[in-house]
């Protein structure tokens, strides 16, 4: 059972969800909120897998809301306005519902959420296992396979697939970037990129706004820049 949260301004916006979400047996309303202030209550509170959270609200935007988020739930922006698609993407989010929304394209975000949590679940076990080590197992061909963080350079999203990169050979596993984010040690890696995290000990240099590993140059998202320049200036590196 998916439990979802539907986040708008405007009622008949949340109405339209409400309805949509009461004809899906496998997924379970448990709130629905005007505002970010009402959302970030509901997820302090309630066990959430997956948000419907709308662009253009008062006070605080959709998009500004999911940036104070430190674990956010898989989300869905919903909005009257197609200009926003690149923010979501740099966001890592889910979907991107254009109103009015048609049941059709409800359900296929759905149906995106729910391979994205299936995902997550199956890879709970091997993160049990990875715990406490100084190597994490990786579902790749049909097998599990043991990599050393020490030899891991750094890790690159495509989609619903990352590839973890080594000096002479590479392992691509099925998962997203956030759920692989989470089991590696913070302190040894660090997500620069909605499509990067690097190996720390790995990084050569800082070249503008690119950080460089093994004559390989990396982009630094401008979400994620502050807090790399913030660990380079605590002389960590």
């Amino acid at each position: 059972m998916i439990n979802a949260l539907i986040v708008d301004d405007e009622p008949l916006a949340l109405d339209v969800l409400e309805t949509y979400i009461e004809r899906l047996p496998n997924v379970n309303l448990v709130r629905r909120c005007n505002n970010a202030i009402e959302a970030m209550d509901a997820l302090n509170s309630e066990k959430i897998d997956l948000m419907f959270l709308d662009i253009q609200m008062p006070q605080l935007t959709g998009i500004d809301f999911l940036k104070t988020l430190q674990n956010p739930p898989l989300v869905v922006f919903t909005t009257a306005y197609p200009n926003y698609a690149l923010d979501g993407y740099e966001l890592n989010v889910t979907d991107y519902l254009l109103k009015p929304i048609s049941f059709e394209r409800f359900m296929t975000a759905v149906n995106k959420a729910t391979d994205q949590l299936a995902l997550q679940n199956s890879s709970s076990n091997v993160e049990e296992a990875n715990e406490g080590t100084d190597f994490i197992f990786v579902k790749s061909d049909k097998k599990l396979i043991k990599v050393k963080y020490s030899d891991i350079h750094y890790i690159e999203g495509l989609k619903d697939y990352v590839i973890i990169r080594m000096a002479n050979s590479r392992v691509i596993t099925l998962q997203t970037m956030k759920s692989l984010e989470v089991k590696l040690p913070s302190d040894l890696f660090k997500r620069i990129h909605r499509s990067y995290i690097v190996a720390l000990d790995h990084i050569d240099a800082i070249v503008g706004n690119m950080v460089e590993i093994n004559k390989k140059h990396l982009p630094i998202g401008k979400n994620y820049r502050e807090e790399l320049l913030a660990l380079i200036n605590e002389n960590r590196l």
